[in-house]
């Protein structure tokens, strides 16, 4: 490494050391089905919201197979909170491919990771560096961060495959799973610390408004339908949207099948 390169790892330790969130309780288990949860539960979510769901889906569903074992419904009724719930169905049907498939656990090569359900490069390289300490190189927003600010300061548009080089020569190839946890750390620091500092990457992108989006009415069908089937005009009823945009939603979230129909009322997947 050049010198300038030794800095930044200097300077990423140190960060780590004092003020890394060592605690974490994805962070105290190389169990790869954990940490598949976790690392889903993440994406696009603040790690304080994730933490109290982490663990009341853990003690629900302790394992791949007990996972794998419920119905769709439970899961989305336990996944309540997180948003995103196309989430929840992929970690579903990953749990039932790893059953059918990989007699229950996960498989530890990263190509064969990348053919499970919403399974993608990131994800499939997470599971294999904190559940297995595998040295291999992996990019996502807090990562991409820190490369950002500390390697092309006056640059814009920047692909990443040119961060991608400067994390694959500062790799810590005997302590990968420490070295991601502690840039992941400095990369949330520096978020807060700088405006955006993601603008410079040619991959960034702003994160559409959440208030009276398509996802937000999504969410509210499927927390509404938690507890009792209802009929679509006791949702239009209870939800405050527009009827026609209920009922677009309603018909998305039964093709994918995320709700089930039966006569004029819908339900969570049994």
């Amino acid at each position: 490494m050049t010198e300038r390169e030794q800095a930044f790892v200097r300077t990423v330790w140190q960060y780590y050391k004092r003020e890394g969130r060592h605690t974490l309780p994805w962070r105290r288990t190389k169990n790869p089905y954990r940490i598949l949860v976790s690392e889903l539960m993440l994406q696009q979510t603040q790690v304080d919201r994730v933490v109290p769901k982490y663990r009341s889906f853990i003690r629900q569903f302790p394992t791949i197979r007990t996972l794998a074992a419920a119905s769709l419904g439970e899961v989305l009724r336990v996944w309540q909170g997180l948003g995103y719930n196309r989430r929840a169905k992929y970690l579903h049907a990953c749990a039932q491919a790893m059953v059918h498939e990989w007699g229950g656990v996960l498989p530890k090569n990263q190509s064969a990771l990348e053919t499970l359900p919403g399974i993608g490069p990131y994800t499939a390289g997470a599971v294999m560096v904190f559940a297995h300490n595998t040295p291999v190189v992996m990019i996502e927003t807090n990562i991409r961060t820190v490369f950002l600010h500390h390697f092309f300061t006056d640059a814009v548009g920047v692909p990443d495959s040119e961060i991608t080089y400067y994390i694959e020569r500062t790799l810590d190839r005997e302590k990968p799973r420490e070295w991601y946890a502690a840039l992941m750390d400095y990369g949330t620091y520096l978020k807060k610390a700088y405006p955006n500092p993601s603008r410079k990457s040619k991959h960034h992108t702003i994160q559409s408004k959440f208030q009276n989006s398509d996802r937000q009415i999504r969410g509210a069908i499927l927390r509404a339908l938690t507890d009792t089937p209802q009929s679509r005009g006791a949702l239009s009823t209870r939800l405050e949207f527009e009827d026609a945009r209920i009922a677009a939603q309603l018909a998305q979230l039964v093709h994918e099948g995320m709700v089930t129909r039966t006569g004029g009322r819908y339900q969570l997947p049994d």
